[in-house]
């Protein structure tokens, strides 16, 4: 390995710490088409009700005392209502009519997960979210979510609210459909002084942890939103943040790391008057350890014909899923940006999913995803291999060169005769440092690609129980900064691997002959320990992919070097290159390069001289 091959391991290395530093603290059912729907209705009244009636706000006769307070309870908590589908389950209030808690019943947090519990998983509890219609009536602004709301019709798909305000009545109509959508639907009627163009929908929700690592799920979770010019923008993941809409919003989503609520209206938010915010709850309050994050957006409302319509996502941010919705919905899933997400929309995500797919199990599908992706490059670490097989045999004669001009004022000539000896040989300083940059995309590609990836979230493997989450051999009992509270073996294993790998090439590092350089080799032992450190946090599924690649490399360096390269036979090849061209040099036009180096050699000495004699002027 050559100085330029490296400085390219170096610069990736580099640029992976960069990713890990910035992003610190920080199944299969979904895949088959659901089932027809078999809707329940549930009732749930806080009061113990039987009835699907809620007490209305005007109700009645004369009662007592003890009755009335009986009824402000009853009109205060609401009434729990429940739909429900093959994979959603979906609790109303009906003070206010609105989305009170949504369960996804496929699905299990990693607390019940691990405890091996049966229970669905909760996105966001009844008191930590709701949906209302902010109404401007004359000088005043109504709130649908202080008004009672009646059930005025239901049947096992749907529920209808009715409320009356402002003269007429509000009417909210939900209704579930065969997979993780739920239909909204709004209607005024025979309201009096509404300006229709200045009602708002007010959207908030506290949600609950789901994942493994409390700080990870955070890091990721922020609100998205998808404008109709500009494409996807979003709130800041690691802080609290907000920002008024510059466009009018397709639809806006209140993203965690694997799980999303979406909602999606009939007609654009109008860009005027719509916000968004995003909320990390202080470590002195009580949902900094029980809620991931406040999600909070404030949008405008297009009304035609006194009617809004909307249709929410409840569901996993599972690609597949989110791409048959042709909305763009797949763009919340962080899978890097630029290069880096092609790379992995159309490459890694594919073959990915075909494995999975056809029916292996997620750790067999990384490996084998592994070798695909390193046979497809096996032509690149073979230019490599040669490539530092050759500079390791042109060695000696470089480091003749730096011998012959030690000086600064030499460079340019020891740089011409280098070039020289790099073509008569057939070697290229750049053949080693080109193929490895050519590597890094896809590198930093899977960096992104596995914590993102669904199909790894509570998958067990080896010791891992979830390829999603760290894999955890040990735990302390007590958090060790920066290392963390448990011991990765992938991680070890990664690092073991990679420290082996700059073993095997360390011969071929070429230390920098300039003073005040830094010693490669240290750089390069110190890359693998660096990794122990930053990826003990990290999905476990990402460390074993790093893991069998380093080894996958490890293999086909031992298999090229004593099956494919003949280092002796190479040796004499590029001799006699050497003495062909140096034969034929005297009758040889110049290249334009060289010609171009020897102008700037020119150039070098004339400055050197023209300094001589300005110094010599300025002395005198």
């Amino acid at each position: 390995m050559d100085r330029n091959s490296v400085t390219g391991l170096v610069l990736i290395g580099l640029i992976l710490t960069v990713f890990s530093i910035m992003n610190q603290p920080s199944a299969d059912d979904y895949k088959k088409k659901a089932k027809a729907s078999t809707t329940k209705v549930i009732d749930k009244p806080a009061n113990k009700e039987k009835d699907h009636t809620a007490v209305s706000a005007n109700a009645g006769s004369e009662i007592t005392p003890k009755e009335k307070t009986q009824q402000a309870k009853k009109v205060a908590a609401g009434k729990i209502i429940s739909l429900e589908n093959d994979v959603l389950h979906v609790d109303f209030n009906t003070k206010g009519g609105i989305v009170a808690a949504v369960y996804l019943k496929k699905y299990k947090s990693y607390k019940d997960f691990a405890d091996k519990r049966d229970a669905e998983l909760c996105l966001f509890k009844n008191g930590n979210a709701y949906n209302q219609l902010v109404i401007p009536v004359g000088n005043q602004k109504l709130h649908t979510r202080n008004y009672l709301f009646e059930v005025v019709k239901q049947d096992p798909k749907s529920i209808v609210f009715e409320a009356p305000l402002a003269g007429g009545k509000v009417r909210q109509t939900y209704s579930l459909n065969k997979n993780y959508d739920l239909d909204y639907n709004v209607e005024l009627v025979d309201l009096k002084g509404v300006a229709t163009d200045n009602i708002q929908l007010n959207w908030k929700a506290d949600y609950n942890k789901t994942e493994r690592l409390f700080s990870e799920q955070r890091r990721v979770s922020t609100v998205c939103f998808n404008q109709k010019n500009e494409g996807l923008d979003y709130l800041s993941e690691t802080s609290n943040d907000n920002q008024a809409a510059e466009d009018d919003i397709e639809w806006v989503a209140f993203k965690q790391s694997y799980f999303s609520s979406i909602l999606k209206p009939d007609n654009a938010f109008p860009k005027k008057g719509t916000k968004f915010r995003i909320n990390t709850f202080k470590g002195n309050q009580h949902k900094s350890w029980t809620l991931l994050k406040g999600y909070s957006a404030t949008m405008a409302l297009d009304f035609t014909n006194n009617k809004a319509s909307f249709n929410w996502f409840f569901g996993p941010n599972d690609y597949e899923l989110l791409k048959t919705y042709n909305s763009n919905y797949d763009d919340i899933l962080n899978f890097g940006w630029g290069l880096f997400r092609w790379i992995n929309l159309y490459a890694v995500q594919p073959i990915f999913t075909l494995l999975v797919d056809y029916g292996m199990g997620i750790g067999i599908a990384i490996l084998i995803l592994t070798l695909i992706l390193k046979l497809i490059l096996m032509p690149i670490q073979w230019k490599m291999f040669v490539s530092s097989v050759k500079m390791r045999i042109l060695k000696p004669e470089v480091d003749e060169l730096t011998a012959k001009y030690p000086k600064q004022e030499d460079a340019m000539k020891k740089q011409m005769e280098m070039m020289s000896l790099y073509k008569e040989s057939g070697a290229s300083p750049l053949a080693g440092c080109v193929p490895m940059l050519i590597q890094m995309p896809i590198l930093l590609a899977v960096f992104r690609f596995f914590p993102a990836a669904f199909e790894l979230r509570q998958q067990e493997f080896m010791w891992a129980e979830d390829l999603s989450s760290y894999d955890s051999i040990f735990d302390f009992g007590f958090s060790i900064w920066p290392y963390g509270d448990h011991v990765s073996l992938f991680t070890l294993l990664m690092a073991g691997t990679t420290l082996a790998y700059t073993f095997m090439n360390s011969g071929n590092v070429q230390q920098p002959q300039q003073p005040g350089m830094p010693n490669m080799k240290v750089i390069m032992y110190l890359f693998p320990v660096m990794m122990i450190f930053f990826f003990n946090n990290y999905s476990a599924g990402l460390s074993y992919y790093y893991f069998i690649s380093t080894l996958i490399s490890i293999l086909m360096m031992v298999v090229i070097k004593h099956f494919f390269v003949d280092e002796d036979k190479l040796r004499v090849k590029m001799a006699e290159r050497k003495a062909n061209k140096s034969g034929g040099e005297k009758t040889k036009k110049k290249s334009r390069f060289q010609e171009k180096l020897e102008e700037m050699q020119r150039k070098q000495l004339e400055m050197n001289k023209n300094k001589k004699y300005l110094i010599y002027i300025f002395i005198r």
